[in-house]
């Protein structure tokens, strides 16, 4: 198949194994430090990847992850990837008041600015936790700096979602939201882009349902993906649920060479430059 001439937003969210909210229960904060950190090899890994395919996409990192792996960091902005902000500690919007989340938002900028040397302009909330509940999140955003967030995921989901959301770019308040990628089929929003979706539906699928919203609702797909999801050898995390445990592990072992299949399908770019302008 040929490349799409759309392009696409491909976006990484930069954190390790043991911080996934779905763990938090098994994996106290308190252990992360003498967790086994996968991280740094799993990005150099992506990095190569894009490299061998001229594709450049957008980095939503931990400032925790910053503050450790500082080259990381150094090398995803030296290949000419956008560096954008996951929050510090992955902690989830909807577990935070106003307060604590702007001094998480804010700390992280902070960090990763530091380390790229230039205006970090994105924002991804861990686990897509910005909804209904807490559009306030927009304010502190905007007051942080940031000229973009991709926080909300229009679709239901048992831990996030916000199904009535547009689907497309949007201004909330001052702040402009991009939301994760879906297709509308039978009064619904279906999750057309990445992540554990990615993983379980057939390639092809996937392929064809990027391929309707570029085509037919003449749309830019934003994609996501982690770091952890194409390590199959990452430590099995014990007593978990059969669901979390299908969901972290499925089809683990054929990410990469998915990923690889889809940046050869479809044309690919930063969130900045698609949405913002190289300006």
């Amino acid at each position: 198949m040929q490349a799409h001439p759309a392009s696409n937003a491909l976006t990484i969210d930069v954190e390790d194994y043991f911080q996934v909210s779905a763990f938090a229960p098994h994996i106290p904060r308190s252990d992360w430090a003498i967790r086994e950190c996968r991280v740094e090899r799993n990005v150099d890994r992506i990095l190569a990847m894009l490299d061998d395919h001229q594709t450049k996409a957008t980095f939503f990192t931990l400032g925790w992850i910053a503050e450790r792996y500082p080259e990381v960091i150094r090398r995803i902005v030296s290949d000419g990837h956008e560096l954008a902000s996951h929050g510090y500690g992955h902690e989830r919007a909807s577990d935070q008041g106003p307060e604590a989340f702007f001094a998480d938002i804010q700390v992280a900028k902070l960090i990763l600015e530091d380390l790229a040397g230039y205006e970090v302009k994105g924002y991804r909330a861990p686990s897509f936790s910005i909804g209904e509940k807490n559009l306030w999140a927009f304010e502190c955003l905007e007051r942080a700096g940031y000229r973009y967030s991709s926080s909300i995921y229009p679709i239901r989901h048992d831990h996030y979602g916000m199904p009535d959301a547009p689907r497309h770019a949007h201004k909330i308040g001052n702040m402009l939201e991009v939301p994760a990628t879906t297709l509308r089929f039978f009064n619904r929003n279906w999750p057309a882009s990445g992540g554990g979706y990615f993983r379980l539906m057939p390639y092809g699928l996937s392929r064809w349902m990027i391929h309707h919203v570029n085509a037919v609702d003449q749309l830019p797909a934003v994609f996501y993906f982690h770091p952890w999801e194409i390590d199959s050898e990452q430590p099995r995390i014990p007593n978990i649920s059969a669901k979390t445990r299908f969901r972290h592990y499925v089809n683990i072992g054929q990410m990469e060479h998915r990923l690889r299949r889809l940046l050869a399908d479809f044309s690919w770019t930063r969130m900045d430059h698609l949405f913002l302008g190289k300006a």
